[in-house]
């Protein structure tokens, strides 16, 4: 089975998004995946980061992760996203990153791609599910194909329950929480590693 290109994308405000994006990361390297780990570039003004001292150390602390482009789009089989919640959906910074997508999408670049998504919460009743299932009506208009955990695994319901990606509160990512998002990466890399195989067949 070849080893297929996994993107693990994510925006944090204050380091729990960031988290879940790690063990992705490692999960899907442990799987067989040449793996980048990108960070979505911050796009509040600095004067607002400024009066969070937690959310002003995180973007520090993390200053050296590459910021994600559409060029890491078009080199990735497979896309594992995590982002918090704003309002019930994805946040304006991963909005924007979407926003420059436009070029690499019309040239058929983000078709065939594989998708999953994961979230966080202030609270258990913070827009989990609704975040992540309004964003892959996103990716449905790339062509790219979606792969939720679903049941799969014994960790989704011991996380929580969430079939369409992990979801936890924000701040509270503990072993539960990795061996739901390990599993949902793992799974993203096994589904990648297929079509990626079976694009390279011979005719």
């Amino acid at each position: 089975m070849s080893a297929p290109k996994i993107a693990v994308i994510y925006y944090s405000t204050y380091g729990t998004n960031y988290a879940v994006a790690e063990e992705a990361a490692r999960a899907a390297r442990e799987a067989g995946a040449e793996v980048r780990l990108l960070r979505v570039a911050e796009t509040a003004p600095q004067e607002v980061i400024d009066t969070q001292e937690p959310w002003k150390a995180h973007l520090e602390a993390t200053k050296d992760i590459p910021v994600a482009t559409p060029a890491d789009m078009e080199w990735a089989d497979g896309y594992f996203f995590s982002f918090p919640t704003r309002f019930g959906g994805a946040p304006s910074q991963i909005r924007a990153f979407i926003d420059t997508l436009g070029g690499v999408w019309a040239q058929g670049g983000l078709a065939n791609k594989t998708v999953t998504a994961s979230t966080s919460t202030g609270n258990n009743h913070g827009g989990m599910e609704n975040t992540i299932l309004s964003f892959y009506p996103t990716v449905m208009h790339w062509g790219a194909i979606i792969v939720a955990p679903g049941f799969t695994s014994d960790s989704i319901v011991e996380a929580g329950g969430n079939p369409y990606g992990y979801s936890g509160k924000a701040g509270a990512f503990d072993d539960k929480g990795k061996a739901a998002v390990a599993h949902q990466a793992t799974r993203l890399v096994e589904v990648t590693a297929k079509l990626v195989d079976k694009v390279a067949e011979p005719a």
